[in-house]
């Protein structure tokens, strides 16, 4: 069976392990990443590195987008040089960058206008689920596209949730980060809490994520944070420990992880 061509618009963390794992499993792969610089491996190991997003689009049947944000994304499709322009008729279009649901209808709209296939298929997983097809994708759009899409997403990730219409997968991704981000600030609450108290810091986190407080965000983020906070500490004066802690919370989980994918 002819494997479709991929192409992979954002070469970060994840995007990068993405089209490692394409390759490896011998996909025919074209990449666009505005910083040249990291194309160069991928073009070692036999990926096309497109001059733009809509050349890269052109030389590929499945189209996915790992960005930053909701100006990233509507930058990479819709510019004059965006993938859009270059994608074909009937082609698969996949957002799998962490966005807002009414961008991602949005898009969706321009990608039917085009004649194309949208998929909105944020992820969770980290670099190494990425590199290594672990990922779970969170699919809002039609069936017909997730089953045009499933001969990549299944290399990708290891369970693929159909979960509606478009804008669905979009909407759970910003729901489970919500929920991240409130664990990771109600640690950053206790551990100001711990602080004031004068507790020591080591057994009580011990006993908060040894016990029914211990979500799998609670366990990183009590190994994280403290290096995070004692560096916002170090370069900051005269603030209370819950804003030092809220501050490292922000920095650390919040700011680093969203771009990511990481759930």
């Amino acid at each position: 069976m002819v494997k479709p061509r991929v192409a992979i618009l954002g070469l970060g963390i994840m995007g990068s392990g993405m089209a490692s794992r394409l390759l490896s499993a011998g996909f025919p792969v074209a990449v666009y990443n505005r910083n040249l610089a990291k194309t160069a491996a991928f073009s070692s190991a036999g990926a096309f590195v497109a001059g733009s997003p809509r050349e890269a689009a052109s030389h590929a049947d499945i189209i996915i987008s790992m960005v930053a944000d909701d100006i990233a994304s509507r930058n990479i499709w819709l510019d004059e040089t965006g993938a859009l322009a270059g994608a074909a008729r009937g082609s698969v279009l996949i957002e799998s960058s962490t966005l807002t649901v009414g961008w991602v209808k949005q898009l969706s709209a321009a990608a039917a206008q085009r004649g194309c296939e949208f998929l909105d298929a944020p992820v969770t997983g980290t670099k190494p689920h990425a590199a290594s097809g672990e990922l779970l994708f969170l699919v809002g759009g039609s069936a017909s596209a997730l089953a045009a899409a499933q001969p990549v997403l299944s290399v990708l990730g290891h369970e693929i949730v159909h979960l509606g219409p478009t804008g669905s997968g979009a909407l759970l991704k910003l729901i489970n980060n919500f929920m991240c981000g409130v664990q990771a600030a109600s640690l950053a609450e206790a551990m100001a809490l711990i602080e004031a108290g004068g507790l020591d810091r080591a057994k009580a986190e011990a006993i908060l994520t040894s016990g029914a407080p211990g979500s799998a965000i609670v366990k990183r983020a009590a190994a994280e944070l403290p290096a995070a906070f004692d560096g916002e500490r170090s370069g900051v004066r005269d603030r209370g420990s819950l804003t030092l802690w809220s501050s490292a919370a922000d920095r650390h989980f919040c700011a680093g992880r969203v771009p990511t994918g990481d759930g």
